[in-house]
C-alpha cells in the first residue's frame, strides 16, 4: 500500500513537471514566434540601404561666382575631410588602431560579432536588474557606420535591430577595406572634426597619413568618450592621464593582436611616458574668402529651403553644412574683388581722415552693392574695409546696420512720388525761401536751412534736385502729404521706425529718427535696389544673392527667378532718371562719371557729417555706396577740414562702377512713350514767351519733360517789361527825363519780408520814379517885357502838379 501511493506521488510529479515544461515551451515558442513577428515588423520598418549614400558621406557645401567660378566652401561647425585607403591616405597603423580597439574581429565577422553581442546581453540584464540606464552597444564598425550616415544616434532595441540586419546587408555588398574607410571617414574624434583626416589637423596640425604611432592610438581612442578624451576640455587639461592611459590601452590591443611587435610597443609606451604626444593644432580659420557676399548667401539658401521644404532648423543646418550642395551665387568675382580693394584704399582716392578704434577697426568705415536693377541679381556687395573678423557687422545688406539717408532720400519720398502723382511735374516753379508761418507751426515750429544757408527764389523742381534744394523738398514733401511720402518709401526698401513715421525731416530731408532700440533708415543694398527703379520703368526689382542650388545628385532643388514690383509709372520713372543727371551733369556728383557712359545719381550728407551717400545708376547697374564712421560723427579730411558728399563718395562710385561695365557698350535707357517735351520758362513753370528769353540773366526758356497731360497750357506771367528810370531802377514817370528811361523785362513776385533772395534783384519795381524835374529858367524873348518867359502856354504847368498822371509804367 505504501509502495503503491509512493508510485502515485511518483506519477503526480511527473505529470506536473511535464505540464510546466510543455506550458514552458508553448510559452517560449509563443515567445520566439511573436519575438520573430517584432523583428520581423522592426526589419521592415528599417530604411532602404543606400550605399551611394553611406560611401559619398557628408560633404562641405560649395559657393560658385555667377559664372560658375568657386568662391568658397560653406563654413560647417563640423570639420570633414574624405581621404582614401587605396590612395595611401590613412595610414596601416591607424587602420590597425581603430580595429584593435573598436572591433577586432572586423576582418573575419559578417557585420555581427555575436561573442560581442553575448557579453552585451550579460551587461544589459545586469544594468536592468540594478536599474542602471541605457543598453550595451557591442557595436561592430560595420554598425557604427550605419548609425553614423543612415540611422539614427538614439539608443533602443528598435534601431538596434534595424542595424545589425542592414550590417549584415551592407557587408555584402562593400568589402572590408571600403566599409573601414567609410567609417573613418565619418566618426566623431572631439571637438568639431569629423573623420580621422579632420581630427589629424585639429590635434596636431598635419595630415593622416603624417601621423606617428602614439599618435594613430590617441586618435583610435578617442570614438569610445570623445568628449573624455578631448584634449582640450576642461578635465583633460587638469588630467591628462585620462586621455594617456586610453592611448596606451589602444597600443595593447595593437600588441595583443599582433599588429605591432614588442619592440615597437615599448617604444611607443616610452614615448608616450616621456610627453611625446605633444598637440600643435592646426588654426581654424572661420572667416569666408568672400565674407560679406558668402555669409548672407548661407543664411538666404537656408531660409528658402526652410520655407519651401518645411525643414526644421536642425534639417536645414544639416543639408547645407554637409549636403554637399553647390550654391551658384550672382556675384561677378571681378566687380566684388575690385570693389573691396577701392574701399580698403579709399585714401588713395579720396581726402579722408583715417584713425583705428579701440577695436583695431579702421575708420571711417565703408559699404557698397552693386546691382544689376533687371534681373535683382547683386553683383558685389563690400560690408566693410580693412581687415574685420568674421561675423562682423555687414554694413552694406544688414538690418542690424541702418544709417541715415540725407538727402539721398529725396528722389524716393519727395520728387518721384510728386511727379508720379502728378501734383507736380518736372517743370514745377517753387519759391526757394523760408518756410512760411503756416507750413512750420504744422510741424511744431520746424524751420530748416539749406545747407549753402542762402535763398534763391524761383526754382524749377529739376533745379532744386539737381542743388539739393532742402526748403523746396519740404515744402514739396508738405504739398504730397507726409503719408504719402512713407508709402512710396517703404515700397522702395526704406525702413520707418515709429518717430520718423511723423517727422517731415525725416520724408524731406532724410534724418531718420535711427533710435538704437528701433533701427530704422537705409543701406546700400536698399538704395541700389531703390534707385534701379528709374532706370526699370518703375519697376522695383527684389535684390537676389543666387540663381539656384544643386544637391549632390545633381538635382535643382531652389532656384531664384526675377520678382518686381511696380512702384512708379514708366513715365515718371524716366523722368526721375533724366533729372537726377542733373547733379552728375551739373553739380556737385560731377566726379560719379566715368567714360561716356550715361550716369544718373544722388548725394546724401546727414546732419553734422556724419554720413556721406551716393546712390546712382547707369542703363546697366545701380550701385549705392555709404561713407560713416561706426560710432556717428563727423568725417573730416586729412587736415581736419569740412568734407561733403561729392567729392568724398562720387569718385568711389566711379571707380567701382568703371569696373563693373567694363566691356559694356554705351548706350542710354530710351523714353517711353507717354511723354512730351515743352519750351517752358523756368520761372514761372508756364509755357514760354518772348519775354522769357529777354530776361537780363540770359534765356530762361528751357524744353522740359511732361507726362502728357500734366505740360502747362498758359502763357508765362511771370516775365513783364517795365519802363524804369535806369539811373535809379524805380517806375519812370512823365518827370522822368526821357534820356533816363529805358524799358526792361523783369519778374514778378511779392516781396518776403526781411529775407534776401538770390533772384530778388530781378523782380520788378514797384516804386515811382520820384525824380523832382529841373526847372527851366525863365528867359525873355527880346524886346518882350510883358512876357519874360517866351511864349508859354500855361497848360504846360499841369504835367508838373500831376505826376501820377505817367501811364508809361507797369505798376
Amino acid at each position: 500500500m505504501v509502495q503503491h501511493n509512493k508510485k502515485s506521488k511518483k506519477k503526480k510529479k511527473t505529470k506536473v513537471f511535464k505540464t510546466i515544461l510543455i506550458v514552458l515551451l508553448f510559452l517560449f515558442l509563443i515567445s520566439g514566434i511573436t519575438l520573430a513577428g517584432i523583428t520581423l515588423a522592426i526589419i521592415k520598418t528599417a530604411p532602404d540601404l543606400d550605399v551611394n549614400s553611406i560611401l559619398s558621406l557628408n560633404q562641405q557645401s560649395a559657393i560658385y561666382s555667377d559664372s560658375k567660378e568657386f568662391i568658397d566652401d560653406v563654413i560647417t561647425r563640423e570639420k570633414r575631410y574624405i581621404v582614401s585607403i587605396k590612395n595611401g591616405d590613412i595610414p596601416k597603423d591607424l587602420q590597425n588602431a581603430f580595429v584593435s580597439i573598436e572591433d577586432e574581429r572586423f576582418p573575419t565577422h559578417n557585420g555581427i560579432d555575436f561573442k560581442r553581442i553575448l557579453g552585451a546581453v550579460y551587461i544589459d540584464v545586469k544594468n536592468v536588474i540594478t536599474k542602471k540606464n541605457g543598453l550595451h552597444g557591442a557595436s561592430t564598425i560595420t554598425q557604427q557606420l550605419l548609425k553614423n550616415t543612415l540611422l539614427t544616434p538614439e539608443v533602443s532595441i528598435k534601431r538596434k535591430v534595424q542595424e545589425m540586419y542592414l550590417a549584415m546587408q551592407l557587408e555584402k555588398k562593400l568589402n572590408k577595406d571600403q566599409i573601414l574607410e567609410a567609417y573613418m571617414n565619418t566618426i566623431f574624434l572631439g571637438g568639431n572634426s569629423y573623420g580621422v583626416e579632420a581630427a589629424s589637423y585639429q590635434y596636431f596640425g598635419v595630415s593622416a597619413k603624417q601621423l606617428s604611432l602614439i599618435q594613430c592610438a590617441f586618435l583610435a581612442g578617442a570614438p569610445q568618450s570623445p568628449s573624455s578624451y578631448y584634449q582640450y576640455s576642461v578635465i583633460s587639461k587638469k588630467n591628462p592621464s585620462i586621455y594617456l592611459n586610453r592611448t596606451k590601452t589602444v597600443l595593447s590591443k595593437m600588441l595583443e593582436n599582433g599588429y605591432i611587435d614588442q619592440a615597437r610597443y615599448d617604444k611607443a609606451i616610452e614615448d608616450v611616458d616621456k610627453g611625446e604626444l605633444k598637440f600643435t593644432p592646426q588654426k581654424t580659420n572661420n572667416k569666408y574668402n568672400y565674407e560679406w557676399f558668402s555669409r548672407l548667401v548661407v543664411d538666404k539658401v537656408m531660409e528658402d529651403l526652410k520655407k519651401q521644404y518645411k525643414y526644421s532648423d536642425s534639417e536645414v543646418s544639416r543639408l547645407v553644412m554637409n549636403g554637399g550642395l553647390k550654391i551658384y551665387t550672382t556675384m561677378d568675382k571681378s566687380v566684388q574683388d575690385n570693389a573691396q580693394e577701392v574701399l580698403n584704399n579709399a585714401s588713395k582716392y579720396i581726402n579722408i581722415k583715417e584713425y583705428v578704434d579701440k577695436d583695431g577697426v579702421i575708420q571711417p568705415q565703408m559699404s557698397a552693392v552693386v546691382m544689376d536693377y533687371h534681373t535683382g541679381q547683386v553683383k558685389a556687395i563690400i560690408g566693410g574695409r580693412g581687415n574685420q573678423k568674421p561675423y562682423s557687422y555687414n554694413r552694406a545688406a544688414s538690418n542690424n546696420f541702418l544709417r541715415s539717408t540725407g538727402s539721398a532720400i529725396k528722389p524716393l519720398t519727395v520728387y518721384g512720388p510728386a511727379i508720379d502723382l502728378k501734383l507736380a511735374t518736372a517743370g514745377t516753379v517753387v519759391e526757394d525761401s523760408p518756410l512760411p508761418e503756416g507750413i512750420s507751426k504744422k510741424y511744431a515750429g520746424y524751420n530748416p536751412k539749406n545747407e549753402t544757408n542762402d535763398f534763391k527764389g524761383y526754382v524749377t523742381l529739376r533745379e532744386a534736385l539737381m542743388k539739393s534744394i532742402n526748403l523746396v523738398s519740404v515744402k514739396l514733401e508738405d504739398q504730397i502729404g507726409i503719408k504719402n511720402g512713407i508709402a512710396y518709401g517703404e515700397k522702395f526698401g526704406l525702413k520707418f521706425n515709429k518717430n520718423s513715421k511723423t517727422s517731415i525731416a525725416t520724408l524731406a530731408l532724410g534724418q531718420f529718427n535711427n533710435d538704437p532700440k528701433d533701427l530704422d533708415g537705409s543701406n546700400p543694398l536698399y538704395m541700389a535696389a531703390a534707385y534701379g527703379t528709374f532706370g526699370n520703368n518703375g519697376m522695383y526689382t527684389d535684390p537676389i544673392l543666387y540663381t539656384k542650388v544643386v544637391d549632390r545628385t545633381g538635382k535643382v532643388i531652389l532656384e531664384n527667378k526675377v520678382t518686381q514690383k511696380k512702384i512708379l509709372s514708366p513715365q515718371s520713372a524716366y523722368i526721375m532718371y533724366d533729372l537726377l543727371k542733373g547733379p552728375v551733369i551739373g553739380y556737385s556728383s560731377a566726379p560719379a562719371k566715368f567714360g561716356d557712359m550715361p550716369v544718373a545719381g544722388k548725394t546724401g550728407t546727414t546732419n553734422d557729417n556724419q554720413d556721406f551717400w551716393f546712390s546712382g545708376l547707369t542703363p546697366y547697374l545701380s550701385c549705392a555706396i555709404w561713407v560713416g564712421n561706426d560710432l556717428p560723427s563727423e568725417v573730416k579730411g586729412r587736415n581736419g577740414e569740412r568734407l561733403g558728399s561729392g567729392m568724398t563718395v562720387t569718385p568711389l562710385w566711379s571707380k567701382i562702377m568703371a569696373k563693373a561695365h567694363e566691356g559694356l557698350a554705351v548706350k542710354d535707357i530710351p523714353m517711353p512713350q507717354g511723354i512730351q517735351k515743352v519750351a517752358i520758362c523756368i520761372d514761372s513753370g508756364k509755357i514760354a514767351t518772348e519775354l522769357c528769353a529777354k530776361d537780363p540773366r540770359g534765356s530762361r526758356v528751357r524744353e522740359e519733360m511732361f507726362i502728357d497731360g500734366t505740360a502747362p497750357t498758359a502763357l508765362c506771367d511771370t516775365h513783364v517789361e517795365v519802363k524804369i528810370n535806369k539811373s535809379n531802377g524805380k517806375i519812370a514817370t512823365q518827370n522822368t527825363p526821357p534820356e533816363l528811361i529805358e524799358t526792361r523785362v523783369f519778374i514778378k513776385r511779392d516781396y518776403v519780408p526781411g529775407v534776401n533772395l538770390a533772384d530778388q534783384k530781378y523782380v520788378a519795381p514797384k516804386d515811382l520814379d520820384d525824380t523832382v524835374p529841373v526847372k527851366k529858367p525863365d528867359i525873355k524873348p527880346p524886346g518882350d517885357d510883358k512876357n519874360p518867359g517866351g511864349n508859354k502856354d500855361p497848360e504846360d504847368d499841369k504835367d508838373l502838379e500831376n505826376p501820377g498822371n505817367d501811364t508809361t509804367g507797369r505798376r
